[in-house]
């Protein structure tokens, strides 16, 4: 008797514990309204952020397009949270086609191709307005879209996450501030660069680390977007945001070409076009979502500042030898044509 009052204690407390809230799944509520079973062909797409991002959730958007036009024949299989792995492991899954496409940060795009690096580079593409004139500029993106078909990836579309800024645990208002913080950076040599011309102390970290880096005291900030630190709630330790907006986050969405060009010509027509929509609707969301996002952490007490004038030409003046740097990897017509733009 007392084995079995053990075995149904046991079994009582392992369904409370899958029943209770904290085991909840977080994507319930994205869960697809229609069965995917029936459909001919799955477009597994991955992210690492979470899709409460607006940036994010274009991947069900995609999804309910794509199923809805396609009658069903496309499934669009949408994994974020880095559900299939980090974004480096994701870019060589999506090169040998064990993934079939991916929504990349711009910042890790460099690891696919370092002409990438021109998304990163300081107040060149910083705010919305040059993000859109960009995008509808044919020529340069043209260019764009064909940088990583030597590596078998198609490049569709882009979206925007917000300004880049620095979460930190403590007021940062000038360069001097910035100094005294150990900060993470993404997984990207051109932030290397960019940061050790700025004299800054960094940490590259794969973004499923920062959490507990973060609580744990490893880093003190964090090189990110107001919009990625409010909704994975890492305001909840980094109270103070400088707003350095020195560049946009973006993300990219590639496809394995190889893949892609096996699906028939109808489906292609409806991928590409759900994407190039989404994409659209998605960069027009961002700078709303952004501003209720930061408005939303000041009313819970977090500080922001904005850096001076004098302070931020400090940032353009150090960032200098970057540019060169990188002028012939990325391409010193284009990088010329993109300045001018």
């Amino acid at each position: 008797m007392k084995s079995c009052f053990l075995r149904l204690l046991l079994a009582g407390l392992v369904g409370s514990l899958l029943c209770s809230p904290a085991m909840a799944d977080p994507l319930e509520d994205w869960s697809p309204k229609f069965d995917p079973k029936g459909a001919q062909y799955t477009y597994l797409l991955s992210n690492i952020t979470h899709p409460s991002q607006k940036a994010a959730a274009i991947g069900y958007h995609i999804r309910d397009t794509v199923w809805e036009r396609s009658g069903g024949r496309l499934y669009v299989d949408y994994r974020p949270l880095a559900q299939l792995g980090g974004e480096r492991d994701v870019i060589n899954k999506v090169k040998m086609g064990a993934v079939h496409g991916m929504v990349l940060s711009n910042v890790a795009a460099v690891n696919i191709n370092p002409k990438f690096a021109f998304l990163s580079l300081p107040y060149l593409i910083e705010n919305t307005e040059k993000l859109e004139k960009f995008r509808h500029d044919k020529e340069l993106f043209d260019e764009f879209r064909g940088i990583a078909l030597s590596q078998g990836l198609m490049t569709v579309d882009l979206t925007g996450y917000g300004s880049q800024g620095w979460a930190t645990t403590q007021p940062v208002r000038t360069l001097e501030d910035a100094k005294n913080i150990k900060f993470r950076i993404a997984e990207a040599p051109v932030l290397r660069d960019i940061f050790k011309t700025w004299g800054l102390q960094y940490t590259v970290m794969p973004w499923p680390d920062v959490a507990h880096a973060l609580q744990t005291g490893v880093i003190n900030g964090l090189d990110q977007t107001a919009i990625t630190c409010s909704i994975t709630k890492k305001f909840e330790i980094a109270k103070h945001f400088t707003e350095v907006n020195y560049i946009q986050g973006m993300f990219i969405h590639y496809i394995n070409k190889r893949w892609y060009d096996k699906l028939p010509a109808d489906l292609q027509k409806i991928l590409i076009e759900a994407i190039e929509e989404e994409s659209a609707k998605t960069r027009l969301a961002n700078q709303q979502q952004e501003d209720e996002l930061i408005a939303a952490a000041k009313a819970d007490g977090v500080q922001f500042y904005k850096l001076s004038a004098q302070e931020e030409q400090k940032l353009k003046d150090a960032a200098v030898p970057v540019y060169k740097a990188w002028e012939t990897r990325i391409g010193k017509d284009y990088l010329e044509k993109l300045r001018k733009l």
